[in-house]
Order: structure tokens, then sequence, then C-alpha cells
């Protein structure tokens, strides 16, 4: 194996080494590289090792005549890792950033090569380009902190256990209906002492054995039920007992009309509180909420929104936009879309919700840095424009 040499007079590119991490469960894979002329070297670590992650940054240096000192660039792909790899390697001090794997340019082929190998090689190229100045080579994602983070756990886990109740009460409406039960209002975990009482579609009881396994389904959703106030009592405290910061935030949103707590929270902890939001296109593609055209000679056509966003964000943003057009009837932006998309049909209106949702996203994002209050809009509290 031949030595790559820098020389005395090597540049500041020359005096960098450039590492690609590939991550998976088992083992990481480092490309390192020193430019686009140099082909990567290598190596697999075990993950999170520190001890075997400075010996190969030091035997690397030593590979690309290098010195121990030389600045380290490095990156990886966001994925299931999340953002502690990040924190990892600066303590190590690399110089890191985390790719967006959406915004890598991959083959159209039918079949292409996906491989740690090719992957880890393909990522150190793109890394050299970015570093050099081609921005454009893929988007680079901004890192909460530690406490940012932390933040976001308590919404994304009354998500999680919403959708987890909604899942245990359709199983017991579907062996209820399986057996003739036409139950009607909601299922909840007092259904439970009545169990004995309902008759099937022949006026018989229900046998044991449903009897027993609603009886568990219902301690499940019992379980769910108790952990979901939980949590939104720990919101409601929390919420109380702030003073400034995020949750002074949250409090600020929710005197408008249409904007309640489970939004307001998303909107500040998922998306405003952190991100580093410079115009409304760039807010747009963060929710997922801008235009994908298909444009090709005489071929033009909307593919839809790109739904390459925060997930928790567009959602929200959407119920929130049906919501606004009702609540605030006086708000410009209610009687745009009523006057556009009034006599477009059931799939114009959805179209044009989404354009109210990105539209009342900057509207957000401006009160909450200003406090100037979205144009027409009311506060909660204040009577209809018709009621005044």
């Amino acid at each position: 194996m031949t030595t790559a040499t820098s020389g005395k007079n090597s540049s500041a590119v020359e005096e960098t080494l450039y590492v690609a991490f590939e991550l998976s469960a088992k083992k990481w894979r480092l490309a390192s590289t020193v430019g686009l002329g140099q082909k990567p070297r290598e190596k697999t670590i075990e993950p999170g090792s520190r001890l075997e992650l400075q010996r190969e940054l030091l035997r690397a240096k030593r590979r690309f005549g290098l010195s121990s000192q030389a600045r380290v660039v490095s990156c990886y792909e966001a994925g299931r890792d999340g953002f502690w790899v990040h924190r990892f390697l600066q303590r190590e001090g690399l110089e890191n950033i985390v790719a967006g794997s959406s915004s890598i340019r991959v083959p159209r082929r039918a079949r292409r090569v996906k491989a740690d190998g090719p992957d880890a090689r393909e990522l150190s190229r793109m890394l050299v380009r970015w570093h050099n100045g081609e921005r454009k080579v893929w988007g680079v994602g901004r890192v909460p902190s530690g406490q940012e983070e932390d933040a976001r756990q308590v919404h994304r886990e009354l998500v999680s256990l919403k959708r987890s109740r909604t899942r245990r009460q359709n199983v017991i409406r579907s062996l209820l209906v399986l057996h003739g039960v036409r139950f009607q209002g909601a299922v909840s975990a007092c259904l439970k002492a009545s169990l004995g009482s309902l008759e099937d579609w022949d006026g018989k009881a229900l046998g044991e054995k449903l009897q027993a396994r609603l009886g568990r389904e219902l301690d499940r959703l019992a379980l769910l039920e108790g952990q979901i106030e939980g949590l939104e009592a720990q919101r409601e405290r929390e919420l109380e007992q702030a003073e400034a910061g995020p949750m002074q935030r949250v409090s600020q949103q929710m005197q408008l009309k249409g904007i309640g707590i489970n939004s307001a929270w998303i909107f500040e902890h998922e998306l405003f509180s952190w991100r580093q939001i410079r115009n409304g296109k760039q807010l747009g593609a963060l929710a997922g909420l801008t235009p994908s055209p298909f444009q090709s000679g005489d071929s033009h056509r909307d593919q839809g929104i790109s739904k390459s966003g925060n997930r928790f964000v567009r959602s929200v943003a959407v119920e929130i936009a049906w919501v606004w057009v009702r609540c605030q009837p006086a708000s410009p932006l209610t009687r745009w879309f009523e006057q556009r998309f009034a006599a477009a049909g059931k799939r114009g209106r959805k179209v044009g919700i989404v354009a109210v949702a990105r539209k009342l996203l900057i509207q957000l994002c401006r009160y909450r840095r200003t406090g100037a209050l979205p144009e027409g809009a009311l506060l909660k509290g204040e009577p209809a424009p018709e009621q005044a």
C-alpha cells in the first residue's frame, strides 16, 4: 500500500481529513480521504467506540501524510441513531455535520447498488464537495440541543399513546360487532363493568372466553387512558409554572381563537423554538407543505406537496387550518380561502386548505417573533364581528 503525501507547501484543504460514517447497528464504516482525487480509505469500528475511533483517525492521518493535529471534518446521514452520534463526534474534536438522507441524490436505475461500502465512499466525496463550497450537494440538518430534543418527548409520546388508544378501541368494537353487538357511544374502560349484561345477536350472553378477552383489552385501554391523562396533566403544570422561554410562547399562541394546547405545543417544540427559520419558503419546506411541480417539455402537472418535512407539524397545521377557517371568519386568510375555493368542490377545498396551512404557519411564526397579531385575527374571549 502506497502512502499519499501532502508535501511542505500543502494547502488548507490538503491538511484536512474528511471522514464519512455509514452507521449500522453492529458496526460503523468509515471512509477517509483528503480530496476528490484520492481513493477513500475504508475501515470498520465498533459503534460508539472512542478508542477505536481515535486509533482509526490517527492511522488515516498517517496514511495520507497529515499531522496528528490535522483538522477532521466528518458527516453521517440522519437516521435511527439520531443526534447522539453528532454530539459524540463533536466531543472527540471532529467538525461534524448531519446530512438529510432524503436530500442525497441517488441513481435512477431500476436496480441500483445499495451497500455500506459504496454509500460510505459516495458520502466522503459529497463531504469534500460540500466543504469546498458546493452547498447544494445535500441538505444539512440543524441539530437540536439535548434540552430541546428532550422537550419533544411529551407530545410525541402523547401522539403515540392516542394512536394506541384508537387501535384498542377499534379492536374492542370489532369484537363486539363480530357477535352482533352494536355498542353505542365511545368505547372506554368503563365498559368492563357491563360486559356481563351484553347480549349477542340471538339475545344470549357473550361467551366466557370472549368476555375474558374483552376484559383484558379494556384493561390495556384503561392503562393507556391513565397514561394519557397523566401526560396531559404534566403538560398543564409545565405551562402554568413557566415564566419565560418556550412555555411562554406556547401560551402566547394559545391566546388566538382556534389554537389550543396541542397545536401550540407541537408548533413550538417541533418547529419554532430551535429551528433557524429565515423566510416563508424555508418554513413551508420544513413542514413539507411546499408544492412539487412536474414540468418536462409540454407536460405540466402538480404532484402535490412534498411531504418531506416534519410530519407532526404538517398534520397539525392542516387540522388547525380547518379550525382557523371556522373560528376566524374575519381573517383575510379565511376570506381568501372562501373566495377562491368555495365553489371548487370537496377535492378543491382540500387542496386549498394546504395553502391556508402554509400561510398560517408563516403568520404564526411572525406573531411569535414580533407579537403582532395576524391581520383580522381574534383572541379568545373576543366576540365575532357580527356580534360586536
